[in-house]
């Protein structure tokens, strides 16, 4: 919950970098086609349309690296 609210001002751009993500894998990583991300690269979080907000969320707070089979 309080991720929302750390990184809503920074870029979809930083946050995917921070990752270590390019626009491709992110794009794969969230099913969404990848002119989608490139689209919404230099727009704050918060400003990113929902459909597209719930399914990069997730992706970028790091979720799937949690979700280790080995634990």
């Amino acid at each position: 919950m309080f991720f929302s609210f750390r990184f809503r001002n920074k870029t979809v751009k930083e946050l995917r970098k921070n990752r270590g993500y390019t626009a491709n894998e992110l794009a794969q990583k969230a099913r969404v086609k990848p002119s989608l991300v490139l689209r919404v690269d230099d727009t704050p979080l918060k400003n990113v349309p929902e459909p597209l907000y719930s399914k990069l969320l997730p992706v970028l707070r790091g979720d799937e690296v949690d979700k280790a089979p080995w634990l």
